[in-house]
């Protein structure tokens, strides 16, 4: 009840933020049911229903990272002096931020089952003079467990997902005057990267004769190249924060001034924080890279579902992206403050934010474009 308190009483921006959490939601748990209505309109076929069921996991895992990064972000759940005295401490905090995740994501699930139900003909009849009766299996009956059963996996995940991201942590204090070092993953993200890229060429030259039916009838495409494609995406999001650690490094290269060099520290101190997020970004915009050149090369056609999927994936790391952006933002908050006391003019900080977004897409802009390229090449051959 508390979590619905707070929900009815937060700032519009915020309520924004959950109402995308529960679209995305909405999004993933079609995709589940539609997934299970393959498999009861196709019960020959239970491989690859199974297939469906896999590819889901992947606009699931992006809608988890959304709704972690929203439940982050939340001012309701951020520690306040006097909060303990009434009994929300930052344990209790953890545990409204978990259920307002939940409510989030169980409304989205509630709204996929009503649409799809209303699709199928179960409500109303079927709509669009029965175009998509076949898709979704309106001849057959849907068993009621299974579809609950589907819809609550992102709930629990999401909610679970918050709970331990949020949970109360105790921090050794670094010594006074040490400097924070880089993010160790650049090594095993450059590592992966390039194993994931030689595994894709390797398959996509015959090295491997098994056939994998991708969505969006790309039939018979080596599971090698899905294997060296996961590498690739896994090798992005470890390297992101490394690379943006170093951009901060070339920000205050060369005699910089002082707005390079606010700059520059701004990246190396956000780098954990929005550096992983970027890493997503670029593995799904190098995939719409491959995507789009395979298209325009006729290699493959997309059906309806695998654009939804796409789409929710393309929302939900981008929208997560900006998200750490926002959290930044409010961390650096008493910094900025403190600037501006000290006489700092606001064009300085608005120039330090150009030169902090013009290094990463320097940097981001062109290693997406080169992934995406060098991905489409072996499920082009």
């Amino acid at each position: 009840m508390l979590a619905l308190r707070l929900v009815r009483g937060t700032h519009p921006l915020v309520l924004l933020r959950r109402l995308l959490v529960a679209a995305a939601a909405a999004g993933v748990g079609f995709l589940l049911l539609c997934t299970l209505g393959y498999a009861v309109g196709h019960p020959e076929r239970s491989s690859a229903a199974t297939l469906r069921l896999l590819w889901c996991l992947i606009p699931m895992a992006a809608t988890v990272h959304f709704a972690v990064a929203v439940a982050r972000t939340d001012p309701s759940t951020r520690p306040r002096p006097g909060l303990s005295a009434i009994g929300l401490g930052p344990a209790r905090l953890t545990a409204i931020a978990a259920a307002s995740t939940a409510v989030a994501c169980t409304l989205g699930s509630m709204v996929a089952l009503l649409f799809y139900l209303h699709l199928r003909g179960d409500i109303t009849g079927l709509p669009f003079d029965g175009a998509a009766a076949e898709l979704l299996a309106a001849g057959q009956p849907i068993p009621l467990a299974g579809a609950l059963t589907l819809l609550a996996i992102l709930p629990v995940t999401a909610s679970t997902a918050a709970g331990l991201a949020l949970r109360p942590r105790k921090t050794p204090a670094a010594p006074e005057g040490a400097e924070r070092t880089a993010p160790s993953g650049l090594p095993w993200g450059v590592a992966l990267l390039a194993v994931g890229l030689a595994v894709e060429t390797y398959a996509g030259q015959g090295g491997d004769s098994g056939g994998l039916p991708l969505p969006g009838r790309f039939e018979g495409s080596p599971a090698g190249v899905l294997a060296g494609w996961i590498l690739t995406a896994i090798g992005l999001a470890m390297a992101g924060p490394g690379i943006t650690h170093w951009c901060g490094r070339l920000l205050q290269a060369v005699r910089p001034g002082a707005t390079r060099l606010l700059a520059g520290r701004v990246l190396m101190d956000e780098s954990r924080r929005i550096g992983r997020p970027l890493g997503v970004v670029c593995a799904v915009a190098s995939g719409a890279v491959a995507a789009a050149t395979l298209y325009d090369a006729g290699a493959g056609d997309f059906g309806p579902l695998t654009g939804l999927g796409a789409a929710l994936v393309m929302a939900c790391t981008t929208a997560t992206l900006l998200t750490a952006a926002l959290e930044s933002k409010q961390c650096r908050a008493h910094t900025t403050e403190a600037l501006v006391r000290l006489g700092a003019p606001p064009t300085v900080l608005r120039t330090a934010a150009l030169m902090r977004a013009a290094a990463l897409l320097t940097i981001f802009l062109p290693l997406t474009w080169l992934v995406g390229t060098l991905a489409a090449v072996p499920l082009g051959g």
